[in-house]
């Protein structure tokens, strides 16, 4: 094990994951390039977890460090990762995935394919996903390798689905996800920041994660219900202020995330859970957004109460 720092840091919040934690390990040891570091963010796990990462401690050829915190949420441990990461970069994986074998070595020689004078300006190398029968999750890049900001490669170029790579370590430790708003907190939330502040990423099409959709995993909790609406009503809030510059590479967008705005608003008042502030609406186009898209918005929210 060298003593300098490595060039990755690769992050796992987990919770009572311990029989899926191991697909994780095999696919470390596998890695062709093992520059690397493997932090696990245990999120206040009752399983086995603790016993299984001592074993691994004790055979693995890279540094394993063991971190548990109290039970609190992904976006907790994922910071407390990234505050504990001496690599340069930080691949973020969940505890029930695993990496192709060529992953970090592919993710290390397209960043080194970023001229040294120019990687500032960078925060991340993103690639794809696939399943486990080898079938890419989503929409590939435009080109093989492809340099955009990820909004728009969102909103401009209409990419969707699954994506993973690495991202500068010094860079989310100025955007770490904001641990005072309570629950879910949509990661897009944090990677548009980051865009709005003039990073860009390189874009390749490269499958580096191997994708295992599984219901109870970290990754999937609060996606969706009316009791993450807080969460997807920040989503929506972000969209329709904070993201106007791209409204017209895809209006349909944000219309509906100006009626999601309404949908989610009316479930926190029906829970009598306040918004955040600094994250109304603000300006004349995010409000006439808004309120034209009022009814569909409250239709949508109806629609939610007869299903509960």
């Amino acid at each position: 094990m060298s003593s300098q720092r490595p060039l990755f840091t690769v992050i796992t919040p987990t919770y009572n994951r311990a029989h899926t934690l191991g697909r994780v390990y095999a696919s470390l040891c596998e890695q062709t390039w093992q520059d690397f570091e493997w932090v696990i963010v245990d999120d206040g796990s009752t399983d086995s977890t603790r016993a299984v990462v001592l074993d691994w401690q004790r055979e693995a050829r890279f540094p394993i460090h063991y971190v548990w915190q109290k039970n609190q949420h992904k976006k907790t441990a994922f910071n407390r990762g990234v505050r504990k990461a001496s690599g340069e970069l930080v691949v973020a994986l969940d505890s029930d995935d695993s990496l192709d074998r060529e992953a970090l070595a592919a993710m290390m020689s397209t960043w080194y394919g970023i001229p040294e004078d120019q990687r500032h300006r960078y925060v991340a190398i993103t690639g794809l996903c696939a399943r486990p029968d080898g079938s890419i999750v989503g929409d590939r890049y435009p080109q093989d390798v492809f340099d955009a900001s990820a909004l728009d490669m969102t909103f401009k170029y209409h990419i969707a689905g699954e994506k993973f790579g690495c991202m500068r370590t010094d860079v989310l430790l100025k955007f770490p996800f904001p641990e005072e708003i309570a629950g879910f907190v949509p990661e897009s939330l944090v990677w548009r920041a980051i865009a709005r502040a003039g990073y860009l990423t390189r874009f390749v099409n490269q499958v580096f994660r191997i994708y295992y959709d599984t219901d109870d995993s970290l990754s999937r909790q609060g996606r969706e219900g009316q009791q993450h609406a807080l969460g997807l009503w920040l989503l929506a809030q972000d969209t329709v202020v904070e993201c106007l510059p791209w409204f017209r590479y895809q209006p349909k967008a944000f219309l509906l995330a100006a009626a999601r705005y309404t949908r989610f608003d009316l479930h926190l008042r029906a829970n009598s859970l306040p918004r955040p502030r600094g994250r109304q609406l603000k300006g004349m186009a995010p409000r006439a957004l808004v309120y034209a898209m009022w009814p569909i918005g409250a239709m949508l929210y109806m629609r939610d109460r007869t299903r509960m």
